[in-house]
């Protein structure tokens, strides 16, 4: 593994760099990641949590935790987001590192039940997801596949 998955809690040095890349990959408002940010780096809780894979230097990756994706199903909590994986640097198993990596530290922050909403069908099964029920994005007219992750005790 040539990359580092970089915890924004335990490396606040990257919360400009991350807002900017998130921003850039989903376009929702860079306000929206800095504010959620901040409070990452505030802490007084398991949510929300910023992951990035970095490597040279650069976001190859990332990932957040938020009590909701925006969707219809606010009971769902809370909420893997904004997966990205730079296109230049995919199927090296950075997004399943992510996953398996976010899975963990949340559990360990006593978070063993996650969701993640998204279009993809097949691609978070391998990574131990499982199909849990549709919801409807805020402004979407289709639903979505809702995901759900449980992390075992071994």
């Amino acid at each position: 593994m040539d990359y580092e998955i970089v915890r924004l809690r335990e490396r606040p040095e990257w919360e400009g760099e991350a807002a900017a890349w998130f921003h850039e990959k989903w376009g929702i408002p860079l306000e929206a990641y800095k504010e959620s940010m901040a409070q990452c780096l505030a802490g007084g809780g398991a949510v929300p949590q910023w992951y990035m894979a970095v490597e040279s230097g650069r976001i190859i990756g990332g990932l957040g935790v938020i009590a909701n994706d925006f969707h219809d199903r606010k009971d769902l909590t809370p909420n893997v987001c904004a997966v990205y994986v730079e296109e230049s640097c995919r199927c090296r198993g950075i997004a399943g590192a992510l996953l398996g990596h976010v899975c963990r530290d949340m559990a360990a922050l006593g978070v063993p039940v996650l969701y993640l909403l998204t279009d993809h069908t097949g691609f978070y099964e391998r990574y131990g997801w499982e199909f849990f029920c549709t919801a409807t994005g805020d402004g979407e007219e289709q639903p979505s596949r809702m995901y759900i992750h449980r992390m075992r005790e071994d």
